[in-house]
């Protein structure tokens, strides 16, 4: 192999190691961030493309600003959570990428009851780079089981909402 090619196989390794840890630090940054709770337009813009879709347990929505009002709606469902992700799988192509993991919720319900609801599933996210880095294009959590009581919807919130 001669010096060109391996320096340019070099870049693209590096550009890939790098890409992987932008991506990751992003989910992991997301899923802190649910625990904060400080949910406004600097939060949807740091984390989600202005067309995001994002199918989760409480609905359907397309568009950051659905987003972010969907996910304050939700959140307050509870006085304290604790989201886990981890075993990413990231695939990159370029600009898109794909990232599947799994994710461990436990919530303490906002009710007054301190009753703990836990959910597990999978989060599958598709990824594009941006001006602004990566972001979330679109997003899907999959519930593979749930502990405990869950909390009660509101109109608008459930597997049937959509925004």
């Amino acid at each position: 192999m001669d010096t060109e090619a391996m320096q340019h196989q070099i870049r693209h390794r590096l550009q890939y190691l790098t890409d992987r840890a932008e991506i990751t630090d992003l989910m992991d940054r997301y899923l802190r961030s649910l625990d904060e709770g400080r949910f406004d337009e600097a939060w949807a813009r740091a984390f989600h493309t202005e067309d995001v879709t994002a199918e989760m347990p409480i609905g359907t929505v397309r568009g950051r600003d659905a987003l972010l009002a969907h996910v304050r709606r939700g959140m307050a469902l509870f006085d304290r959570t604790v989201h886990l992700g981890g075993n990413a799988v990231i695939e990159i192509d370029g600009d898109r990428a794909t990232a599947r993991g799994a994710q461990l919720s436990t919530h303490v319900l906002a009710d007054g009851s301190g009753e703990v609801f836990i959910s597990a599933g999978h989060a599958d996210n598709e990824l594009v780079r941006t001006a602004d880095g990566w972001r979330i294009a679109a997003a899907s959590l999959r519930i593979a089981w749930t502990r405990g009581t869950p909390p009660r919807l509101p109109a608008g919130l459930g597997a049937g909402a959509e925004a």
